[in-house]
Protein backbone atom coordinates (compact mmCIF):
# COMPACT_ATOMS: atom_id res chain seq x y z
CA UNK A 1 0.00 0.00 0.00
CA UNK A 2 1.02 3.62 -0.51
CA UNK A 3 1.17 5.56 2.78
CA UNK A 4 2.09 8.90 1.19
CA UNK A 5 0.30 11.75 -0.56
CA UNK A 6 1.45 13.78 -3.56
CA UNK A 7 2.66 17.37 -3.24
CA UNK A 8 -0.56 18.59 -4.90
CA UNK A 9 -2.58 16.68 -2.32
CA UNK A 10 -0.52 18.12 0.55
CA UNK A 11 -1.05 21.61 -0.88
CA UNK A 12 -4.78 20.91 -0.87
CA UNK A 13 -4.45 19.88 2.80
CA UNK A 14 -2.82 23.21 3.66
CA UNK A 15 -5.53 25.20 1.86
CA UNK A 16 -8.34 23.23 3.46
CA UNK A 17 -6.78 23.42 6.94
CA UNK A 18 -6.46 27.19 6.62
CA UNK A 19 -10.09 27.61 5.53
CA UNK A 20 -11.39 25.39 8.32
CA UNK A 21 -9.30 27.26 10.88
CA UNK A 22 -10.79 30.57 9.76
CA UNK A 23 -14.40 29.37 9.53
CA UNK A 24 -15.01 27.14 12.55
CA UNK A 25 -15.71 29.18 15.71
CA UNK A 26 -13.97 27.99 18.88
CA UNK A 27 -17.28 27.36 20.63
CA UNK A 28 -18.21 24.76 18.02
CA UNK A 29 -15.25 22.62 19.10
CA UNK A 30 -16.20 22.55 22.79
CA UNK A 31 -17.65 19.27 24.12
CA UNK A 32 -21.43 19.37 24.26
CA UNK A 33 -21.89 22.44 22.03
CA UNK A 34 -23.98 20.74 19.34
CA UNK A 35 -25.95 18.82 21.95
CA UNK A 36 -26.85 22.16 23.56
CA UNK A 37 -28.69 23.27 20.41
CA UNK A 38 -32.14 22.10 19.47
CA UNK A 39 -32.47 19.80 16.46
CA UNK A 40 -33.83 22.57 14.22
CA UNK A 41 -31.20 25.14 15.24
CA UNK A 42 -28.35 22.65 14.85
CA UNK A 43 -29.63 21.71 11.39
CA UNK A 44 -29.89 25.35 10.32
CA UNK A 45 -26.38 26.27 11.47
CA UNK A 46 -24.83 23.23 9.82
CA UNK A 47 -26.76 23.78 6.59
CA UNK A 48 -25.57 27.39 6.29
CA UNK A 49 -21.96 26.52 7.14
CA UNK A 50 -21.86 23.70 4.61
CA UNK A 51 -23.26 25.96 1.90
CA UNK A 52 -20.44 28.45 2.56
CA UNK A 53 -17.91 25.62 2.40
CA UNK A 54 -19.24 24.58 -1.01
CA UNK A 55 -19.08 28.15 -2.31
CA UNK A 56 -15.44 28.30 -1.15
CA UNK A 57 -14.63 25.25 -3.28
CA UNK A 58 -14.32 22.66 -0.52
CA UNK A 59 -17.18 20.34 -1.42
CA UNK A 60 -17.64 17.62 -4.02
CA UNK A 61 -13.89 17.00 -3.79
CA UNK A 62 -13.82 14.18 -6.37
CA UNK A 63 -16.75 15.46 -8.45
CA UNK A 64 -15.99 16.73 -11.96
CA UNK A 65 -15.71 20.50 -12.26
CA UNK A 66 -18.64 20.55 -14.70
CA UNK A 67 -20.89 19.55 -11.79
CA UNK A 68 -19.47 22.14 -9.40
CA UNK A 69 -16.89 19.81 -7.87
CA UNK A 70 -13.18 20.26 -7.37
CA UNK A 71 -12.10 17.50 -9.75
CA UNK A 72 -9.74 16.15 -7.10
CA UNK A 73 -8.14 12.77 -6.46
CA UNK A 74 -9.16 10.00 -4.04
CA UNK A 75 -6.21 11.12 -1.92
CA UNK A 76 -7.68 14.62 -1.68
CA UNK A 77 -11.00 13.15 -0.59
CA UNK A 78 -9.22 11.14 2.13
CA UNK A 79 -7.41 14.29 3.28
CA UNK A 80 -10.73 16.15 3.31
CA UNK A 81 -12.29 13.45 5.51
CA UNK A 82 -9.29 13.52 7.87
CA UNK A 83 -8.96 17.29 8.19
CA UNK A 84 -12.65 18.02 8.71
CA UNK A 85 -12.69 15.55 11.61
CA UNK A 86 -9.50 17.02 13.10
CA UNK A 87 -11.00 20.52 12.93
CA UNK A 88 -14.27 19.44 14.62
CA UNK A 89 -16.20 20.48 11.51
CA UNK A 90 -20.00 20.10 11.69
CA UNK A 91 -21.54 16.91 10.35
CA UNK A 92 -23.10 17.22 6.91
CA UNK A 93 -26.86 17.73 6.73
CA UNK A 94 -27.07 16.13 3.26
CA UNK A 95 -25.11 12.88 3.75
CA UNK A 96 -27.13 10.50 1.59
CA UNK A 97 -27.64 12.97 -1.21
CA UNK A 98 -23.93 13.76 -1.40
CA UNK A 99 -22.66 10.19 -0.99
CA UNK A 100 -25.21 8.30 -3.07
CA UNK A 101 -27.71 10.32 -5.08
CA UNK A 102 -25.43 12.86 -6.75
CA UNK A 103 -22.90 10.31 -8.11
CA UNK A 104 -25.78 8.19 -9.42
CA UNK A 105 -27.41 11.17 -11.16
CA UNK A 106 -24.05 12.09 -12.70
CA UNK A 107 -23.74 8.52 -14.00
CA UNK A 108 -27.22 7.73 -15.35
CA UNK A 109 -29.46 10.77 -14.85
CA UNK A 110 -31.06 12.70 -17.67
CA UNK A 111 -29.60 16.07 -18.64
CA UNK A 112 -32.50 17.76 -16.87
CA UNK A 113 -31.92 15.73 -13.70
CA UNK A 114 -28.21 16.54 -13.69
CA UNK A 115 -28.98 20.25 -13.96
CA UNK A 116 -31.79 20.28 -11.40
CA UNK A 117 -30.27 17.99 -8.76
CA UNK A 118 -26.47 18.09 -8.54
CA UNK A 119 -25.67 21.80 -8.08
CA UNK A 120 -28.50 22.62 -5.65
CA UNK A 121 -27.64 19.49 -3.65
CA UNK A 122 -23.98 20.47 -3.37
CA UNK A 123 -24.94 23.93 -2.07
CA UNK A 124 -27.57 22.51 0.33
CA UNK A 125 -30.36 24.34 -1.43
CA UNK A 126 -32.23 21.02 -1.50
CA UNK A 127 -31.96 18.42 1.28
CA UNK A 128 -32.43 14.85 0.08
CA UNK A 129 -33.61 11.83 2.07
CA UNK A 130 -33.34 8.15 1.15
CA UNK A 131 -36.50 6.05 1.28
CA UNK A 132 -35.45 2.42 1.24
CA UNK A 133 -36.34 0.66 4.51
CA UNK A 134 -39.96 -0.14 5.35
CA UNK A 135 -41.57 -1.67 8.46
CA UNK A 136 -41.58 -5.03 6.66
CA UNK A 137 -38.49 -4.55 4.49
CA UNK A 138 -35.24 -3.77 6.27
CA UNK A 139 -32.28 -6.01 5.44
CA UNK A 140 -34.61 -7.79 2.97
CA UNK A 141 -35.12 -4.68 0.89
CA UNK A 142 -36.69 -6.59 -2.00
CA UNK A 143 -39.74 -7.22 0.22
CA UNK A 144 -40.80 -3.56 -0.07
CA UNK A 145 -44.50 -2.93 -0.55
CA UNK A 146 -44.85 0.83 -1.20
CA UNK A 147 -46.74 1.10 -4.48
CA UNK A 148 -46.83 3.59 -7.32
CA UNK A 149 -49.77 3.44 -9.76
CA UNK A 150 -49.53 5.17 -13.12
CA UNK A 151 -52.06 7.96 -13.62
CA UNK A 152 -51.45 9.78 -16.88
CA UNK A 153 -48.05 11.44 -16.72
CA UNK A 154 -47.69 10.79 -12.98
CA UNK A 155 -47.30 7.99 -10.47
CA UNK A 156 -49.59 8.04 -7.43
CA UNK A 157 -47.68 6.65 -4.45
CA UNK A 158 -48.99 5.00 -1.28
CA UNK A 159 -47.01 3.31 1.48
CA UNK A 160 -44.55 3.95 4.29
CA UNK A 161 -40.79 4.28 4.72
CA UNK A 162 -38.96 4.16 8.06
CA UNK A 163 -35.53 4.99 9.55
CA UNK A 164 -35.29 7.88 7.12
CA UNK A 165 -32.37 10.18 7.97
CA UNK A 166 -33.35 13.88 8.18
CA UNK A 167 -36.96 13.03 7.31
CA UNK A 168 -38.43 16.11 9.01
CA UNK A 169 -35.92 18.44 7.34
CA UNK A 170 -36.00 16.85 3.90
CA UNK A 171 -37.11 18.67 0.77
CA UNK A 172 -37.10 15.65 -1.54
CA UNK A 173 -36.68 11.90 -1.21
CA UNK A 174 -35.21 9.30 -3.58
CA UNK A 175 -37.17 6.17 -2.85
CA UNK A 176 -37.80 2.66 -4.12
CA UNK A 177 -41.42 2.01 -5.11
CA UNK A 178 -43.10 -1.01 -6.68
CA UNK A 179 -44.52 0.42 -9.92
CA UNK A 180 -45.53 -2.78 -11.74
CA UNK A 181 -48.66 -4.46 -10.30
CA UNK A 182 -48.13 -8.10 -9.36
CA UNK A 183 -44.33 -7.89 -9.52
CA UNK A 184 -42.26 -9.60 -6.84
CA UNK A 185 -38.84 -9.29 -5.26
CA UNK A 186 -36.35 -7.34 -7.39
CA UNK A 187 -38.57 -6.89 -10.43
CA UNK A 188 -41.02 -4.07 -11.13
CA UNK A 189 -39.37 -1.54 -8.80
CA UNK A 190 -38.59 2.06 -9.78
CA UNK A 191 -36.54 4.74 -8.05
CA UNK A 192 -38.76 7.81 -7.78
CA UNK A 193 -37.65 11.35 -6.90
CA UNK A 194 -40.53 12.70 -4.80
CA UNK A 195 -41.13 16.25 -3.58
CA UNK A 196 -41.79 16.04 0.18
CA UNK A 197 -43.50 19.44 0.30
CA UNK A 198 -46.93 18.21 -0.82
CA UNK A 199 -50.10 17.21 0.99
CA UNK A 200 -49.60 13.53 0.22
CA UNK A 201 -46.33 13.24 2.16
CA UNK A 202 -46.21 13.18 5.97
CA UNK A 203 -42.81 12.98 7.70
CA UNK A 204 -42.75 12.23 11.43
CA UNK A 205 -39.72 12.19 13.75
CA UNK A 206 -38.54 9.07 15.59
CA UNK A 207 -36.88 9.84 18.92
CA UNK A 208 -33.75 7.81 19.66
CA UNK A 209 -32.62 6.69 23.10
CA UNK A 210 -30.07 9.54 23.07
CA UNK A 211 -32.95 12.03 22.84
CA UNK A 212 -32.12 13.08 19.27
CA UNK A 213 -34.49 12.66 16.32
CA UNK A 214 -32.10 12.08 13.45
CA UNK A 215 -34.44 9.56 11.86
CA UNK A 216 -38.07 9.65 10.90
CA UNK A 217 -40.82 7.76 9.16
CA UNK A 218 -42.44 8.94 5.93
CA UNK A 219 -46.02 8.20 4.91
CA UNK A 220 -47.22 8.50 1.30
CA UNK A 221 -50.97 9.01 0.88
CA UNK A 222 -51.74 9.54 -2.80
CA UNK A 223 -48.49 11.47 -3.23
CA UNK A 224 -47.84 12.39 -6.84
CA UNK A 225 -44.60 12.32 -8.80
CA UNK A 226 -44.07 12.91 -12.51
CA UNK A 227 -43.02 9.88 -14.55
CA UNK A 228 -40.05 11.97 -15.71
CA UNK A 229 -38.83 12.00 -12.10
CA UNK A 230 -37.68 8.40 -12.26
CA UNK A 231 -33.94 7.84 -11.84
CA UNK A 232 -32.90 5.17 -14.31
CA UNK A 233 -35.49 3.14 -16.15
CA UNK A 234 -39.06 2.50 -15.00
CA UNK A 235 -39.20 -0.99 -13.49
CA UNK A 236 -35.41 -1.20 -13.24
CA UNK A 237 -35.03 0.47 -9.84
CA UNK A 238 -33.19 -2.45 -8.28
CA UNK A 239 -30.32 -1.99 -10.74
CA UNK A 240 -30.34 1.74 -10.01
CA UNK A 241 -30.25 1.05 -6.26
CA UNK A 242 -27.27 -1.31 -6.61
CA UNK A 243 -25.41 1.33 -8.62
CA UNK A 244 -26.27 3.95 -6.02
CA UNK A 245 -25.04 1.83 -3.12
CA UNK A 246 -21.84 0.94 -4.98
CA UNK A 247 -20.56 4.49 -4.50
CA UNK A 248 -20.01 3.65 -0.84
CA UNK A 249 -17.35 1.16 -1.86
CA UNK A 250 -14.69 3.78 -2.54
CA UNK A 251 -14.80 5.03 1.04
CA UNK A 252 -11.43 4.28 2.61
CA UNK A 253 -12.29 4.74 6.29
CA UNK A 254 -9.72 7.50 6.88
CA UNK A 255 -12.40 9.78 8.34
CA UNK A 256 -13.70 7.07 10.66
CA UNK A 257 -10.21 6.26 11.90
CA UNK A 258 -9.44 9.91 12.64
CA UNK A 259 -12.68 10.39 14.55
CA UNK A 260 -12.38 7.14 16.50
CA UNK A 261 -8.75 7.88 17.43
CA UNK A 262 -9.77 11.22 18.90
CA UNK A 263 -12.58 9.54 20.82
CA UNK A 264 -10.10 6.96 22.12
CA UNK A 265 -7.98 9.77 23.59
CA UNK A 266 -11.09 11.24 25.24
CA UNK A 267 -11.94 7.86 26.79
CA UNK A 268 -8.38 7.42 28.07
CA UNK A 269 -8.63 10.90 29.62
CA UNK A 270 -11.84 9.86 31.42
CA UNK A 271 -10.07 6.75 32.79
CA UNK A 272 -7.21 8.89 34.09
CA UNK A 273 -9.46 11.50 35.69
CA UNK A 274 -11.44 8.79 37.44
CA UNK A 275 -8.29 6.99 38.58
CA UNK A 276 -9.21 3.84 36.67
CA UNK A 277 -6.31 3.89 34.23
CA UNK A 278 -4.19 1.70 36.51
CA UNK A 279 -6.62 -1.22 36.42
CA UNK A 280 -4.73 -3.95 34.48
CA UNK A 281 -7.94 -5.27 32.89
CA UNK A 282 -8.92 -1.80 31.64
CA UNK A 283 -5.38 -1.14 30.40
CA UNK A 284 -5.41 -4.43 28.50
CA UNK A 285 -8.73 -3.65 26.86
CA UNK A 286 -7.60 -0.15 25.90
CA UNK A 287 -4.46 -1.61 24.34
CA UNK A 288 -6.53 -4.10 22.38
CA UNK A 289 -8.83 -1.39 21.03
CA UNK A 290 -5.84 0.79 20.12
CA UNK A 291 -4.46 -2.15 18.13
CA UNK A 292 -7.82 -2.51 16.36
CA UNK A 293 -7.75 1.20 15.53
CA UNK A 294 -4.29 0.98 14.00
CA UNK A 295 -5.41 -2.03 11.94
CA UNK A 296 -8.33 0.11 10.73
CA UNK A 297 -5.93 2.88 9.71
CA UNK A 298 -3.78 0.47 7.70
CA UNK A 299 -6.83 -1.10 6.09
CA UNK A 300 -8.07 2.39 5.18
CA UNK A 301 -4.77 3.18 3.47
CA UNK A 302 -4.92 -0.18 1.66
CA UNK A 303 -8.41 0.64 0.35
CA UNK A 304 -7.30 4.13 -0.68
CA UNK A 305 -4.35 2.65 -2.58
CA UNK A 306 -6.65 0.22 -4.41
CA UNK A 307 -9.07 3.01 -5.35
CA UNK A 308 -6.23 5.23 -6.63
CA UNK A 309 -5.09 2.34 -8.83
CA UNK A 310 -8.57 2.18 -10.35
CA UNK A 311 -9.56 -1.13 -8.81
CA UNK A 312 -13.26 -1.82 -8.17
CA UNK A 313 -13.40 -3.15 -4.61
CA UNK A 314 -16.84 -4.67 -5.14
CA UNK A 315 -17.99 -6.84 -2.29
CA UNK A 316 -14.76 -6.26 -0.34
CA UNK A 317 -16.50 -3.10 0.88
CA UNK A 318 -18.36 -5.38 3.28
CA UNK A 319 -15.09 -6.06 5.08
CA UNK A 320 -14.51 -2.33 5.54
CA UNK A 321 -17.99 -1.87 7.02
CA UNK A 322 -17.42 -4.80 9.38
CA UNK A 323 -14.05 -3.53 10.52
CA UNK A 324 -14.92 0.09 11.26
CA UNK A 325 -18.34 -0.60 12.82
CA UNK A 326 -17.16 -3.33 15.17
CA UNK A 327 -14.01 -1.40 16.13
CA UNK A 328 -16.19 1.60 16.97
CA UNK A 329 -18.49 -0.55 19.07
CA UNK A 330 -15.58 -2.20 20.90
CA UNK A 331 -14.20 1.25 21.73
CA UNK A 332 -17.37 2.40 23.43
CA UNK A 333 -17.87 -0.88 25.27
CA UNK A 334 -14.55 -0.16 26.98
CA UNK A 335 -15.90 3.28 27.90
CA UNK A 336 -18.94 1.67 29.53
CA UNK A 337 -16.70 -0.70 31.47
CA UNK A 338 -14.50 2.16 32.68
CA UNK A 339 -17.54 3.92 34.13
CA UNK A 340 -19.24 0.82 35.49
CA UNK A 341 -22.34 1.81 37.46
CA UNK A 342 -21.45 5.48 36.93
CA UNK A 343 -22.49 5.09 33.27
CA UNK A 344 -26.02 5.98 34.44
CA UNK A 345 -24.89 9.46 35.55
CA UNK A 346 -24.74 12.61 33.42
CA UNK A 347 -21.68 13.92 35.25
CA UNK A 348 -19.03 13.01 37.77
CA UNK A 349 -17.84 16.09 39.63
CA UNK A 350 -16.81 18.59 36.95
CA UNK A 351 -16.70 15.90 34.27
CA UNK A 352 -19.68 16.26 31.89
CA UNK A 353 -20.37 12.82 30.47
CA UNK A 354 -23.39 13.64 28.31
CA UNK A 355 -21.54 14.08 24.96
CA UNK A 356 -19.69 10.81 25.54
CA UNK A 357 -22.89 9.03 26.57
CA UNK A 358 -24.48 10.11 23.28
CA UNK A 359 -21.62 8.53 21.32
CA UNK A 360 -21.80 5.35 23.41
CA UNK A 361 -25.49 4.98 22.68
CA UNK A 362 -24.99 5.73 18.99
CA UNK A 363 -22.34 3.01 18.80
CA UNK A 364 -24.99 0.35 19.39
CA UNK A 365 -26.58 1.16 16.01
CA UNK A 366 -23.58 1.01 13.69
CA UNK A 367 -23.57 -2.78 13.33
CA UNK A 368 -27.21 -2.61 12.18
CA UNK A 369 -27.66 0.25 9.71
CA UNK A 370 -25.94 0.22 6.32
CA UNK A 371 -26.14 -3.57 6.30
CA UNK A 372 -25.96 -5.46 9.57
CA UNK A 373 -22.80 -7.32 10.58
CA UNK A 374 -24.59 -10.61 9.96
CA UNK A 375 -25.44 -9.58 6.40
CA UNK A 376 -21.90 -8.26 5.81
CA UNK A 377 -20.37 -11.55 7.01
CA UNK A 378 -22.62 -13.49 4.65
CA UNK A 379 -21.60 -11.28 1.72
CA UNK A 380 -17.92 -11.61 2.60
CA UNK A 381 -18.17 -15.39 2.96
CA UNK A 382 -20.04 -15.97 -0.30
CA UNK A 383 -18.81 -13.20 -2.60
CA UNK A 384 -15.23 -12.61 -1.39
CA UNK A 385 -14.13 -15.97 0.01
CA UNK A 386 -16.26 -18.08 -2.35
CA UNK A 387 -17.78 -20.22 0.39
CA UNK A 388 -21.04 -22.07 -0.32
CA UNK A 389 -24.36 -20.46 0.59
Amino acid sequence: MDLTYTEAEEQFRRELRAWLGANIPDEWTRPGFWESLGDDESFRVRRDWERDKALAGFAGIEWPAEFGGRGGTPGMKAIYDEETVRAHAPRTVNPLGLAFLAPTVMAIGTDAQKKEIVGPLLRNEVIWCQGFSEPGAGSDLAALSTKGVRDGDDFVVNGQKVWTTNAVHGDKIFTLVRTEPGSQRHRGISMLLIDMHQDGVDARPLKQMSGASEFGEVFFDDARVAATDVLGEIGDGWRTAMLLLSFERGASGIGQYTEFRRQYDEIVDVARRLGRHTDPVIRGRLARVLTELECLRLHAMHVLTQVEQGRDLGFEASMTKLQWSETFQDLWEVYDDILGEDATLDSLGELDLRPLHAQAMWSRSVTIWGGSSQVQRTITAERVLGLPR
